[in-house]
């Protein structure tokens, strides 16, 4: 019996389906090409559909607009909104803000993360600490910012394995003193646990690997603010603790922001981390 031939997969194509949003065109009159965050907002007003920022508002929005791969969310969208922030760091800030607080449909979730952890070393072996219990902004040796326990220990295997360290040693299983790990038999541990290999060397490209990860301390004694200008606008962002408690116009504003519980902040230790150490930004003490 001939087999019947199935017939062909036809591959979706958003190119040619695609047709300019002209009901979204009223909204570019007023857009401005400045620094900030746009959001496309679709029928129901508790959740937009999506939730940008850009260094040019305006140049950023257009490119949404010619982008056939986004044509699902633009027939969606009912019109556009946007808020202006005084440069590319105060943009950051509130997008990671408002998608958290918002969750936006078209957006990747980003949500407060009650597991995050980090790698503590200074013990015998690394230890798994959470920010709930440490407070990640004070406390030294603390490397690497993990969603969860067993992010962390795959991110510490991955270390052993480029590193060729023991398994044992890190406390990533069991071993019997003295006696070489399985690894080691496989060339993969270059010998720490049976004495082929010098602790202190193990230790000390466990420790080279480690440095690239490790946390910086909050190094002011409260919160400070950070100056930021674009043309006549300026802001000054309120940091405390790595968390970006909001921004104003002039310091005299900040006294409702200070009063704000200063928490550990993933997003905020990414974010703020190299602008407020590199001496580019003005940062006024506010302790």
């Amino acid at each position: 019996m001939a087999r019947r031939q199935s017939a062909p997969r036809l591959e979706f194509d958003a190119a040619a389906i695609y047709e300019y949003p002209e009901h979204l065109r009223q909204w570019l009159e007023a857009m401005p090409k400045h620094p900030g965050v746009y959001i496309f907002h679709g029928e129901s007003e508790a959740m937009p559909l999506y939730i940008g920022k850009s260094v040019n508002i305006r140049s950023r929005v257009l490119s949404h607009m010619r982008t056939p791969d986004e044509a699902s969310m633009l027939r969606q969208s009912r019109r556009i909104s946007w808020i202006c922030t005084a440069g590319e760091l105060g943009a950051l800030l509130l997008e990671a803000r408002l998608i958290k607080e918002q969750q936006p449909l078209f957006n990747k979730r980003l949500r407060r993360n009650r597991q995050l952890c980090s790698l503590l070393l200074g013990g015998e072996k690394p230890q798994v600490v959470y920010a709930r219990e440490v407070d990640f902004s004070a406390t030294p040796e603390l490397h690497g910012l993990f969603a969860n326990r067993r992010a962390a220990l795959q991110a510490l295997q991955s270390i052993a394995d480029d590193e060729k360290l023991c398994y044992g040693l890190l406390g990533l299983e069991a071993v019997t003193r003295g006696r070489p790990c399985f690894r080691s038999a496989l060339q993969r541990c270059a010998g720490a646990c049976s004495g082929r290999e010098p602790r202190e060397a193990h230790d000390a490209r466990f420790a080279a690997a480690m440095a690239r990860m490790k946390l910086v301390c909050w190094p002011w004694q409260g919160p400070v603010g950070l100056k930021e200008s674009f043309g006549a606008m300026t802001q000054y962002h309120i940091i405390h603790n790595w968390l970006w408690l909001g921004s104003v116009n002039t310091l005299d504003e900040a006294t409702a922001l200070l009063r704000t519980p200063a928490g550990f902040d993933h997003d905020g230790y990414k974010i703020l981390c190299k602008p407020l150490l590199s001496g580019e930004h003005e940062i006024i003490n506010l302790d």
